[in-house]
């Protein structure tokens, strides 16, 4: 946002980001204290805000993005294994003293209670819900639009290549639909037979909306032992999601905010300026024309960080010595940007500390406020739809204008809050019952639509009226803009080094080269999303809505279906996954091998050569 449209349109979205990390963030403080002091008997509510806390905290220390991943990996691990068994234990595993562990026990008891109004003949066994089909469209909006606005989730793609990080969202997408579908499954049909048995609900409306039912009943079949695993279920989850979310905004915090607005390296420096002298760069003169260019040292003369002769020596000697680093970089060059993001990288340490202390009181302000599981997901999403319009217009259209993207940002959240707090007002109470009223399921629905659609349209018609683009040039220069997004000391080229051989080092792909090289990911994604998108929100919705009340065959096998896929999702996660990663290890270690193999070939050649000629 800030290469492309500047100031303005950046200070915008950098709010826009904190609010969504926030949203996230509340979501998941409620769902652990909750879940904490749902199993723990006596657990304060300032207990639970602290152990939530420093779960957040807990490896956001313990190497950066990149360590994270691995423990992010084995989180997932535990989180799948543990979901495994519950679901084994609840419908496969038979149990004399509940209606449990039986598909028959489980469906004869289903069929007996009355569903809510809106459903197929009032039944509990039939996907045509006219709730359903209000949260399906509210889940699309939802999950999408998170999906988008997180930074969390754009550190992980940046950490990824092209090709990797598309196969790895996907792939994603589908081992995450695995998780709500099978244990909300299982748990939600135990809970519900469970009721029918005793005559009663267990739990209030007020424990359901704070999402207690998986909580409760594993509790209820396993006693301790369900307690125990779901308390490690949630820590894996908080420890994986919140470490990202406290990352994200200290990267937000340390470099959109502090390096470009608090204290920047340069001042006044433009998008088309070397950081590190002031002067334009060369890559840069066929963007914009720089006017009265008459000697090349108008124009940015430093040297590339890969062919840096005394950046070599500096990196040798920061490896090689205990002594401060900003004493030991002597590039003429480089030397004061590497002390520069030196501070930053230990600011943002302690900011990440920061964040994670900030978190006690923000979570003891929610508590204090009432907010449930139900209300902080709802209506607390609303504001992440309409960044997502104007994001994805960002991302692929040339003509899309900085107005564009700050009016259709701000007046979809506006028109979003707005129309949903209107139709809340209509509900019985009005905003007298505020925190009932606005989830209700047409107050978010039409909170969402009405975002998502103002959002769009009024990106797109203020930059129609306001942007630049008259030719192909122009788009050229669009898109060469975000190109020139870098960091001179780890330039994205030498990232692809080994993806364009034929280029000499420190040389950046064309456009042409990388349209060339990266063809493959692109169509991974067109068509990997596209057939997503069919698959998710037409082949299995249709199915679903094709039927009616269920037979107790179809009951079978639309649950067997949902828990075998979770099984194979496991199977994914431990098996695939790992293998994976050691046939890369594999690789690299033969491509060292021979690297090293060659080395010591020409070496030797070498040596032969001189004493020939000697």
């Amino acid at each position: 946002m800030q290469a492309r449209f500047g100031k303005p349109a950046h200070v915008i979205f950098c709010i826009l980001a904190l609010l969504v990390n926030l949203v996230v963030v509340s979501v998941l403080l409620v769902a652990g204290i909750t879940s904490i002091q749902s199993l723990t008997e006596g657990a304060s509510d300032e207990f639970c805000v602290l152990i939530v806390a420093v779960l957040f905290g807990s490896y956001s220390f313990v190497g950066g993005l990149g360590t994270t991943f691995y423990v992010s990996y084995l989180n997932a691990l535990v989180i799948f294994s543990i979901l495994v068994f519950l679901n084994v234990k609840i419908l496969f595993s038979p149990d004399e003293g509940s209606g449990t562990g039986s598909f028959e026990k489980i469906y004869d008891r289903m069929v007996c209670i009355l569903g809510p109004e809106g459903n197929q003949d009032r039944s509990l066994m039939s996907f045509r819900s006219e709730n359903g089909i209000v949260w399906a469209f509210m889940g699309l909006c939802v999950t999408t639009s998170l999906t988008y606005c997180d930074q969390a989730s754009w550190q992980s793609r940046i950490a990824a290549k092209p090709l990797q990080g598309v196969l790895g969202f996907q792939i994603a997408s589908y081992i995450w639909f695995a998780v709500p579908t099978s244990i909300a499954t299982s748990t939600g049909l135990a809970y519900l037979v469970m009721s029918y048995e005793n005559a009663t609900g267990q739990l209030s409306v007020g424990d359901i909306d704070a999402g207690l039912v998986t909580p409760f009943m594993t509790q209820k079949i396993l006693g301790d032992v369900g307690a125990y695993l779901i308390l490690t279920l949630t820590a894996m989850t908080l420890m994986s999601t919140g470490s990202g979310e406290v990352m994200a905004v200290s990267a937000i915090i340390v470099y959109d905010i502090y390096q470009i607005y608090i204290n920047p390296f340069r001042s006044n420096l433009s998008k088309f300026d070397c950081i590190l002298c002031g002067r334009p760069k060369q890559s840069s003169l066929n963007i914009v024309p720089v006017a009265s260019l008459d000697n090349y040292e108008m124009v940015c003369n430093c040297p590339d960080v890969t062919s840096c002769s005394a950046c070599e020596k500096d990196e040798g000697n920061t490896t090689n010595s205990k002594d401060a680093v900003s004493e030991l970089y002597k590039c003429p060059y480089h030397s004061r940007y590497r002390v520069y993001q030196d501070k930053l990288f230990r600011y943002k340490s302690w900011c990440i500390l920061w964040v994670t202390v900030a978190i006690v009181p923000i979570g003891l302000a929610i508590i204090a406020s009432g907010i449930d599981l139900n209300w902080s997901m709802l209506f607390g999403f609303i504001i992440t739809i309409p960044c997502f319009p104007t994001i994805v217009l960002a991302i692929f259209w040339s003509k899309t204008s900085g107005a564009g993207v700050i009016s259709g940002g701000l007046f979809g959240l506006v028109c979003g809050v707005s129309v949903t707090v209107g139709v809340a007002s209509t509900y019985e109470g009005g905003l007298g019952n505020f925190m009932v009223n606005s989830v209700q399921n047409y107050s978010v629905l039409a909170g969402a639509g009405s975002s998502l659609v103002v959002s769009f349209l009024t990106t797109v018609l203020v930059s129609l009226g306001t942007h630049q683009v008259r030719s192909a040039d122009d788009v050229d220069r669009v898109w060469q803009i975000m190109r020139e997004i870098d960091n001179p000391l780890h330039p994205w080229s030498e990232q692809y080094a080994e993806d364009f051989p034929e280029l000499k080092r420190g040389e950046r792909p064309s456009p042409q080269h990388l349209e060339q090289m990266f063809r493959v990911a692109k169509i991974v994604a067109f068509v990997g999303g596209l057939f997503t998108l069919i698959l998710y929100v037409g082949v299995i919705p249709g199915v679903m809505v094709s039927l009616n009340v269920l037979s107790l065959h179809e009951f079978k096998t639309w649950t067997n279906v949902l828990q075998f896929f979770c099984f194979a999702m496991t199977a994914v996660v431990i098996v695939v996954a790992p293998t994976e990663e050691f046939v890369q290890i594999y690789r690299q270690h033969r491509q060292n091998k021979m690297r090293k193999r060659q080395e010591h070939i020409g070496i030797y050649t070498h040596e032969m050569t001189v004493r020939t000629e000697l």
